[in-house]
C-alpha cells in the first residue's frame, strides 16, 4: 500500500511538471509569434524574442527606407511641419533593435538625413550586438514633436524641424543631422549668466551631476561615444558654453 502510494504521489508529481512545462511551451510560442507579428509590422516600442528575431532575420531589423506614406502621414503637420524646407527624399526611415537596461530586445525607428542613414545603422546595430543600453526609440511624433515630452519618456530621436531652444535658428535635428540619446538621462545643461540654470528636460535635474553613476548614463569614452565620433558626429557634452549630453551631429559639406 505505501509503495502505491510513492508512485502515486510520483506520478502527479510528473503530471504536474508536465503541465509547467507544456504551460511554459505554450506561452513561449505565443510570445514568439506575437514578436514576430510585431516584426513584420515594425511596432516600435514592442519587445521581442531573441527566437523571433533570429527567425525573421537580424539583417532585416536594420534598414533604412525611403519615407513611405504612412511614416509621412505621422510627420505630418508635427515633426514635418508646413513650410518645412527639408526635402521628404532627403530623410530617411531607420529601423533598428535596441536593447533596454533589462535586457529586453525593443523595436526601435527614427528618421534622419540620408547623409548620415547609413552611419547611423551602423552604429546602432554595434550597439545592438554590444547591448548598450537604450530604452526607448520612437518617432517623435509619438509626442506631438514636443521635444520636451519625448526627452521626459528618455526617448531617442533623431529629425524634427525645429529652431534652438531659446532662438530662431534651426536646429541640427531639423536636418536630420543630429541625434539625442537617452535624453532624460543625458541633459542639456547651462549656467546662464545671471546665475539661473536652463535644464532641458526638466525633471532631468538630478542627471547633471555626471559625478554620480545611474542607468542608461552616457559618458566620453562609452562605446556610444567612441562609435559617433569614429563616425565623424561631434559631441554635446564636449561643448564649453553649455553641456548637451545626449546629443550627437554631424556637419555635411555641400
Amino acid at each position: 500500500m505505501k509503495t502505491m502510494k510513492i508512485n502515486t504521489a510520483i506520478r502527479n508529481i510528473c503530471f504536474s511538471f508536465s503541465a509547467i512545462f507544456l504551460a511554459v511551451l505554450l506561452m513561449s510560442t505565443k510570445q514568439n509569434d506575437s514578436s514576430i507579428d510585431y516584426l513584420k509590422s515594425w511596432k516600435a516600442g514592442q519587445t521581442v524574442t531573441l527566437q523571433a528575431v533570429s527567425k525573421f532575420g537580424e539583417n532585416n531589423c536594420f534598414k533604412s527606407e525611403p519615407i513611405s506614406d504612412d511614416v509621412f502621414k505621422r510627420m505630418k503637420g508635427k515633426s514635418y511641419p508646413q513650410g518645412c524646407k527639408v526635402s521628404r527624399e532627403d530623410l530617411r526611415y531607420i529601423k533598428v533593435l535596441h536593447i533596454d537596461e533589462k535586457g529586453n530586445i525593443k523595436i526601435g525607428e527614427l528618421v534622419c538625413n540620408k547623409a548620415i542613414a547609413n552611419d547611423i545603422l551602423v552604429i546602432f546595430h554595434k550597439l545592438y550586438v554590444k547591448k548598450y543600453p537604450i530604452e526607448r526609440m520612437t518617432l517623435i511624433d509619438n509626442y506631438d514633436a514636443d521635444d520636451e515630452k519625448s526627452m521626459k519618456a528618455n526617448n531617442t530621436s533623431s529629425f524634427c524641424y525645429r529652431v534652438v531652444a531659446g532662438s530662431t535658428k534651426l536646429s541640427a535635428h531639423s536636418q536630420g543631422l543630429a541625434i539625442d540619446i537617452n535624453p532624460l538621462y543625458n541633459p542639456y545643461y547651462k549656467v546662464n549668466k545671471n546665475g539661473t540654470k536652463t535644464i532641458r528636460p526638466s525633471t532631468a535635474r538630478t542627471y547633471c551631476d555626471r559625478s554620480k553613476q545611474f542607468s542608461y548614463k552616457l559618458e566620453k569614452g562609452d562605446l556610444c561615444h567612441r562609435l559617433f565620433t569614429s563616425h565623424g558626429f561631434t559631441w554635446g557634452g564636449s561643448w564649453r558654453s553649455c553641456k548637451d549630453f545626449q546629443h550627437f551631429e554631424r556637419q555635411i559639406k555641400k
